[in-house]
């Protein structure tokens, strides 16, 4: 066969680096925007923040007679020449400065240092201190032994030579210290370690005790029958053994945990302007960037040292513009998505509107991956609170009239129905089905029972009070 020439035609789609970075930039977080931006900015000398002060390092201008480029202004400058009619300060604090805010009590003592502390005054010495500090390091962050005395003797060198009696000692040692109910194996054993002390002299409290030891199940599923006929309890003392059980603590070594309190920094912020409801970026998200002048003059030289700079010089345009281009497409999508939940935003839950992702898309001519990337992680601060994107769409069941009701707001009338109800007739799945059919919203007690789960609303028989 001899070799030949041959000339073909075909169309392909080629994501070049700049698509791929706006592709990547649209999908991210505030918090991970800002994080790729300090990293842009660590790397690429001709990139800077535009912080507003006149240092002599103005940004690019374009030339005369042509229109204004990305890196001109700050990022929300630019937003508001675009769509001023949706401009709109976000009054946040002086020391907003860090997006990615968090509080976190890391001077306060752990639960291993408290115990510690604690044993340190014992009379504990020598082996059956040993011991004592391995079951406190064993301890989970809610004060519970989750492993076996058999399972942490078997974790022990066998030099240790450490059998299941030694162990028990330690642990009636780490069961004596504070906060109460520490060191238990599970929550009958805690809540009980926590009643003991109050049982010589109190008869409800004995039998708060041998409720969480031997029926702590019946009262999780409030069997208030089958828990009269154990326990021989009227339903007066029945009820206040109820309330002692109640007031204990079912996790002692939560008050240690040291939990960080992670806010979220709006992308766009929602209010009424002359009876209409209007979608604005929140300038404390939008980062603002731009060309350093001097790094510039140098790329655009001949010299042969200009070349490497040339290439950051692009890069830089390439962010400042795909930035841009990001909160744009965010805006668009907020202010399409708020044109369709208004109802929602004057009502509340139970006006939301059934509303899925190519919805926008069609509205918007994107397509619906774009719709996905932009509704993540992206959130919208309402006069009704702050959610993310993505909670304003969702499925929907049919109406008797041939219309259409989101979950979400199903969702709200169960919650709704739920509160109202009578604690000692409580309504069950299919009552609530019937219901919500009365007012012409048809839903088969199965779906109830998926939204009342999905709302952590106890089954009927948990809800029905003494």
């Amino acid at each position: 066969m001899k070799p030949a020439l041959q000339l073909r035609l075909s169309q392909h789609l080629t994501l070049t680096p700049q698509l791929q970075q706006s592709i990547r930039l649209l999908q991210l977080s505030t918090v991970e925007l800002n994080q790729e931006i300090e990293q842009a900015l660590a790397e690429n000398p001709i990139l800077e923040r535009d912080d507003g002060e006149g240092d002599g390092a103005p940004p690019v201008h374009a030339p005369a007679g042509s229109a204004p480029s990305a890196e001109e202004a700050p990022a929300q400058e630019r937003q508001e020449d675009v769509t001023p009619e949706f401009a709109s300060p976000w009054q946040g604090g002086e020391d907003d400065g860090d997006n990615d805010r968090s509080i976190s009590a890391h001077d306060a003592p752990t639960l291993r240092d408290h115990l510690n502390e604690q044993l340190s005054l014992l009379n504990v010495q020598g082996r059956d201190r040993t011991m004592v500090e391995l079951l406190i390091d064993s301890l989970d962050e809610d004060g519970y032994l989750k492993q076996s005395l058999e399972e942490i003797a078997l974790l022990l060198p066998p030099e240790a030579m450490a059998g299941v009696d030694e162990l028990a000692i330690a642990l009636r040692h780490l069961q004596n210290m504070e906060p109460v109910g520490i060191g238990a194996r599970g929550p009958s054993e805690c809540l009980a370690l926590q009643l003991r002390p109050r049982c010589a002299d109190d008869p409800h409290a004995r039998l708060a005790l041998r409720i969480v030891e031997h029926h702590l199940d019946l009262l999780a599923a409030r069997d208030y029958a089958r828990l009269k006929a154990l326990t021989g309890a009227d339903d007066e003392a029945l009820r206040t053994a109820q309330s002692i059980i109640q007031g204990l603590n079912p996790r002692p070594g939560a008050v240690f945990a040291r939990l960080e309190a992670r806010y979220v920094v709006p992308d766009v912020i929602v209010r009424k302007v002359r009876g209409t409801w209007r979608a604005s970026l929140n300038p404390e998200a939008m980062p603002r960037l731009r060309i350093n002048r001097l790094y510039a003059e140098l790329a655009s030289g001949r010299a042969n040292s200009g070349a490497g700079l040339a290439s950051k010089l692009q890069e830089a345009r390439w962010l400042i513009k795909n930035v841009r281009q990001r909160f744009d497409t965010i805006l668009r999508v907020a202010q399409a998505i708020v044109e369709r939940q208004r109802h929602f935003l004057d009502h509340g839950e139970v006006a939301m509107r059934p509303m899925v992702l190519r919805e926008i898309a069609d509205m918007l001519g994107l397509h619906e991956s774009t719709i996905s990337r932009v509704t993540t992680q992206k959130y919208m601060a309402t006069p009704r609170g702050t959610f993310e994107l993505k909670y304003f769409f969702g499925s929907h069941v049919a109406t008797e009239t041939g219309g259409a009701a989101s979950a979400t707001a199903i969702r709200a009338l169960l919650r709704q129905l739920v509160a109202a109800e009578d604690a000692r007739a409580p309504l069950s799945d299919a009552q609530l089905s019937r219901i919500l059919g009365k007012q012409g919203i048809v839903v088969a007690r199965r779906t109830i029972a998926k939204y009342r789960e999905s709302l952590l609303i106890p089954p009927v028989r948990q809800r029905r009070a003494l």
